[in-house]
């Protein structure tokens, strides 16, 4: 007689495999945030009200004041302020668009809204800058920041 068992791995995951990490915490976006100026040229997405807005280029460095991190861009380029409380987590987008592998960091709010979108830049090429995706599957395989 034999025994059905539920099986304990999600959907996709084989027997002996970990699962890939979905998202961190949001306590761990102003360390990332403080981190995303070092990795070079990103294409950073918000989407508002049905409109797109894109700043590709290295994210800015920037400082915390009153709750929010200070985007400190140079001129002209991206500046903004970003309230730390509302970003409730970090999720992984790893997905094709328009047929090539996309990697982004998906800053929700706690109901699960896209604030913003940090997209892995590309070379002339096309091609993923090779150390943002190593430092982006390394964040995800371990949920802690890599060093620098």
């Amino acid at each position: 007689m034999s025994v059905a068992t539920a099986s304990a791995n999600p959907p996709g995951v084989n027997a002996g495999e970990t699962p890939l990490r979905e998202s961190l915490p949001g306590d761990l976006a102003l360390p990332l945030l403080e981190r995303l100026p070092t990795l070079g040229d990103t294409t950073t997405v918000i989407l508002h009200g049905g409109c797109v807005f894109e700043f590709k280029g290295p994210f800015p460095k920037g400082s915390v004041a009153e709750g929010f991190y200070n985007l400190q861009g140079s001129r002209p380029g991206f500046e903004g302020h970003l309230r730390l409380e509302a970003m409730a987590r970090i999720r992984f987008q790893d997905r094709a668009h328009r047929g090539r592998a996309s990697y982004a960091f998906v800053f929700e709010d706690e109901d699960g809204r896209s604030l913003f979108k940090v997209f892995l830049g590309r070379d002339e090429q096309g091609e993923i800058f090779p150390s943002q995706l190593q430092f982006f599957q390394q964040l995800r395989d371990t949920g802690a920041l890599p060093p620098l």
